[in-house]
Protein backbone atom coordinates (compact mmCIF):
# COMPACT_ATOMS: atom_id res chain seq x y z
CA UNK A 1 0.00 0.00 0.00
CA UNK A 2 1.34 3.37 -1.08
CA UNK A 3 1.87 5.82 1.96
CA UNK A 4 1.20 9.72 1.90
CA UNK A 5 4.62 10.76 0.85
CA UNK A 6 5.01 8.14 -1.88
CA UNK A 7 1.58 8.81 -3.32
CA UNK A 8 2.74 12.46 -3.11
CA UNK A 9 6.54 12.35 -4.47
CA UNK A 10 4.60 10.34 -7.78
CA UNK A 11 1.79 13.07 -8.07
CA UNK A 12 4.39 15.57 -7.90
CA UNK A 13 6.61 14.25 -10.62
CA UNK A 14 3.63 13.78 -13.14
CA UNK A 15 3.23 17.13 -12.82
CA UNK A 16 6.95 17.54 -13.44
CA UNK A 17 6.70 15.60 -15.97
CA UNK A 18 3.88 17.07 -17.52
CA UNK A 19 5.47 20.81 -17.27
CA UNK A 20 8.66 19.60 -18.97
CA UNK A 21 6.69 18.17 -22.09
CA UNK A 22 4.94 21.69 -22.58
CA UNK A 23 7.62 23.49 -21.70
CA UNK A 24 9.57 21.32 -24.45
CA UNK A 25 6.24 22.05 -27.35
CA UNK A 26 6.52 25.66 -26.58
CA UNK A 27 10.49 26.14 -26.98
CA UNK A 28 9.28 24.02 -29.97
CA UNK A 29 6.87 26.51 -31.28
CA UNK A 30 8.42 29.62 -30.04
CA UNK A 31 11.37 28.44 -32.12
CA UNK A 32 10.04 27.89 -35.25
CA UNK A 33 8.06 31.48 -35.01
CA UNK A 34 11.77 33.20 -34.39
CA UNK A 35 13.25 31.32 -37.26
CA UNK A 36 10.97 32.83 -39.55
CA UNK A 37 10.80 36.48 -37.65
CA UNK A 38 14.95 36.21 -37.97
CA UNK A 39 15.34 34.95 -41.77
CA UNK A 40 13.03 38.29 -42.47
CA UNK A 41 14.95 40.24 -40.25
CA UNK A 42 18.47 38.86 -41.11
CA UNK A 43 17.80 39.59 -45.26
CA UNK A 44 16.41 42.84 -44.49
CA UNK A 45 19.61 43.85 -42.33
CA UNK A 46 22.10 42.56 -44.89
CA UNK A 47 20.28 44.63 -47.13
CA UNK A 48 20.31 47.58 -45.73
CA UNK A 49 24.20 47.19 -43.85
CA UNK A 50 25.31 46.22 -47.12
CA UNK A 51 27.39 49.25 -47.57
CA UNK A 52 28.84 48.84 -44.25
CA UNK A 53 29.93 45.06 -44.98
CA UNK A 54 31.72 45.98 -48.09
CA UNK A 55 33.55 49.23 -46.26
CA UNK A 56 34.76 47.25 -43.29
CA UNK A 57 35.56 44.40 -45.83
CA UNK A 58 37.83 46.58 -47.96
CA UNK A 59 39.37 48.27 -44.87
CA UNK A 60 40.62 44.84 -43.48
CA UNK A 61 42.00 43.89 -46.72
CA UNK A 62 43.86 47.32 -46.88
CA UNK A 63 44.87 47.22 -43.28
CA UNK A 64 46.79 43.89 -42.49
CA UNK A 65 47.25 40.38 -43.95
CA UNK A 66 45.10 37.22 -44.24
CA UNK A 67 40.71 37.11 -44.97
CA UNK A 68 37.93 38.88 -44.59
CA UNK A 69 35.95 37.23 -42.40
CA UNK A 70 37.51 34.92 -39.32
CA UNK A 71 36.00 31.59 -39.12
CA UNK A 72 35.82 29.32 -36.42
CA UNK A 73 33.76 26.72 -35.31
CA UNK A 74 31.07 26.53 -32.67
CA UNK A 75 28.18 24.23 -31.11
CA UNK A 76 24.96 25.26 -31.73
CA UNK A 77 21.53 24.17 -31.04
CA UNK A 78 21.16 20.33 -29.90
CA UNK A 79 24.94 20.28 -29.70
CA UNK A 80 25.49 19.77 -34.09
CA UNK A 81 28.75 21.86 -35.01
CA UNK A 82 28.58 25.03 -37.17
CA UNK A 83 30.87 27.57 -38.95
CA UNK A 84 30.24 30.96 -37.24
CA UNK A 85 31.32 33.95 -39.47
CA UNK A 86 32.76 37.35 -37.74
CA UNK A 87 34.72 40.21 -39.05
CA UNK A 88 38.54 39.53 -38.35
CA UNK A 89 40.02 41.73 -35.78
CA UNK A 90 43.00 39.53 -34.79
CA UNK A 91 46.01 39.14 -36.69
CA UNK A 92 46.86 36.00 -39.14
CA UNK A 93 49.03 33.67 -36.27
CA UNK A 94 47.27 34.76 -32.82
CA UNK A 95 46.20 32.37 -30.53
CA UNK A 96 42.93 30.40 -30.80
CA UNK A 97 41.08 31.41 -27.65
CA UNK A 98 38.27 33.04 -26.69
CA UNK A 99 39.32 36.86 -26.25
CA UNK A 100 38.63 36.64 -22.39
CA UNK A 101 41.32 34.15 -22.15
CA UNK A 102 43.93 35.74 -24.17
CA UNK A 103 46.96 37.45 -22.63
CA UNK A 104 47.88 40.69 -24.08
CA UNK A 105 45.11 40.24 -26.57
CA UNK A 106 45.96 44.28 -27.78
CA UNK A 107 49.10 42.79 -29.33
CA UNK A 108 47.11 40.52 -31.59
CA UNK A 109 44.75 43.26 -32.44
CA UNK A 110 44.42 44.92 -36.37
CA UNK A 111 44.85 48.11 -36.99
CA UNK A 112 41.05 48.78 -37.33
CA UNK A 113 40.55 45.80 -35.18
CA UNK A 114 39.46 47.46 -31.90
CA UNK A 115 37.24 50.09 -33.58
CA UNK A 116 35.52 46.83 -35.00
CA UNK A 117 35.20 45.13 -31.61
CA UNK A 118 34.11 48.50 -30.02
CA UNK A 119 31.55 49.04 -32.14
CA UNK A 120 30.38 45.14 -32.29
CA UNK A 121 30.61 45.46 -36.16
CA UNK A 122 32.60 42.46 -36.07
CA UNK A 123 29.52 40.54 -35.27
CA UNK A 124 28.04 41.86 -38.42
CA UNK A 125 28.64 38.80 -40.71
CA UNK A 126 26.32 36.53 -38.51
CA UNK A 127 24.04 37.68 -40.26
CA UNK A 128 24.64 35.28 -42.66
CA UNK A 129 24.54 32.57 -39.93
CA UNK A 130 20.93 33.55 -39.23
CA UNK A 131 20.12 33.11 -43.11
CA UNK A 132 21.27 29.65 -42.70
CA UNK A 133 19.07 28.98 -40.09
CA UNK A 134 22.83 28.13 -37.82
CA UNK A 135 21.76 31.60 -35.06
CA UNK A 136 19.03 33.70 -34.16
CA UNK A 137 19.47 37.60 -33.10
CA UNK A 138 18.52 36.62 -29.49
CA UNK A 139 19.46 33.26 -27.98
CA UNK A 140 22.11 31.53 -26.11
CA UNK A 141 25.81 31.65 -26.46
CA UNK A 142 27.59 30.01 -29.66
CA UNK A 143 29.82 27.87 -27.62
CA UNK A 144 33.47 26.67 -28.77
CA UNK A 145 33.91 23.40 -29.11
CA UNK A 146 37.13 23.16 -26.96
CA UNK A 147 34.45 23.74 -23.66
CA UNK A 148 33.36 19.92 -23.67
CA UNK A 149 31.89 20.22 -19.60
CA UNK A 150 30.07 23.69 -20.36
CA UNK A 151 28.66 21.67 -23.81
CA UNK A 152 27.65 18.76 -21.44
CA UNK A 153 26.09 20.88 -19.23
CA UNK A 154 23.99 23.03 -21.63
CA UNK A 155 23.13 19.61 -23.07
CA UNK A 156 22.09 18.02 -19.76
CA UNK A 157 20.12 21.07 -18.74
CA UNK A 158 18.26 21.25 -22.39
CA UNK A 159 19.87 24.44 -23.03
CA UNK A 160 20.67 23.10 -26.10
CA UNK A 161 17.53 22.62 -27.38
CA UNK A 162 17.78 26.80 -28.14
CA UNK A 163 19.42 28.59 -30.98
CA UNK A 164 22.70 30.56 -30.13
CA UNK A 165 22.47 34.24 -30.61
CA UNK A 166 24.22 37.09 -31.87
CA UNK A 167 23.20 38.84 -28.43
CA UNK A 168 21.54 37.26 -25.39
CA UNK A 169 21.27 37.13 -21.46
CA UNK A 170 24.44 36.51 -20.75
CA UNK A 171 25.82 38.42 -23.65
CA UNK A 172 24.22 41.80 -22.12
CA UNK A 173 25.11 40.73 -18.74
CA UNK A 174 29.29 40.62 -18.37
CA UNK A 175 29.72 39.48 -21.80
CA UNK A 176 33.42 39.17 -21.56
CA UNK A 177 34.05 40.19 -17.88
CA UNK A 178 32.20 37.28 -16.54
CA UNK A 179 33.21 33.75 -15.72
CA UNK A 180 31.67 30.38 -17.93
CA UNK A 181 29.79 29.11 -14.65
CA UNK A 182 28.28 32.74 -14.83
CA UNK A 183 27.53 32.64 -18.40
CA UNK A 184 26.00 29.13 -18.26
CA UNK A 185 23.55 30.52 -15.01
CA UNK A 186 22.58 32.74 -17.70
CA UNK A 187 21.89 30.33 -20.21
CA UNK A 188 19.49 28.56 -18.13
CA UNK A 189 17.47 31.37 -16.87
CA UNK A 190 17.17 32.32 -20.38
CA UNK A 191 15.94 28.67 -21.28
CA UNK A 192 13.70 28.81 -18.50
CA UNK A 193 12.22 32.86 -19.09
CA UNK A 194 12.34 31.85 -22.89
CA UNK A 195 9.41 33.83 -24.60
CA UNK A 196 9.14 37.11 -26.81
CA UNK A 197 9.23 39.34 -23.88
CA UNK A 198 12.61 38.37 -22.61
CA UNK A 199 13.88 38.29 -26.72
CA UNK A 200 12.21 42.03 -26.85
CA UNK A 201 14.16 43.12 -23.38
CA UNK A 202 17.15 41.68 -24.53
CA UNK A 203 17.42 43.39 -27.62
CA UNK A 204 16.30 46.91 -25.84
CA UNK A 205 19.47 46.39 -23.49
CA UNK A 206 22.10 44.97 -26.55
CA UNK A 207 20.98 48.26 -28.49
CA UNK A 208 21.99 50.32 -25.38
CA UNK A 209 25.23 48.49 -24.04
CA UNK A 210 25.97 48.63 -27.87
CA UNK A 211 25.50 52.64 -27.71
CA UNK A 212 27.64 52.70 -24.62
CA UNK A 213 30.22 50.25 -25.48
CA UNK A 214 29.85 48.55 -22.26
CA UNK A 215 30.56 44.44 -21.16
CA UNK A 216 33.78 44.47 -24.83
CA UNK A 217 37.40 43.15 -24.26
CA UNK A 218 39.97 45.42 -26.09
Amino acid sequence: METRDTFTYKKNNIIKKEHDIRKLDFIYSYNNFKKLIDFSAALLGIIIFSPILIAISLLIKLTSQGPVLFLQERIGKDSKRFTIYKFRTMIVGCPNVPTDEMKYANQYRTKIGGIIRKLSLDELPQLFNILKGDMSFIGTRPMIKEHEYLIHERKKKGIDKLYPGISGLAQVNGRDDITDQIKLNFDQKYMESFSFIIDFKIFIKTIFKIMKKEDISL
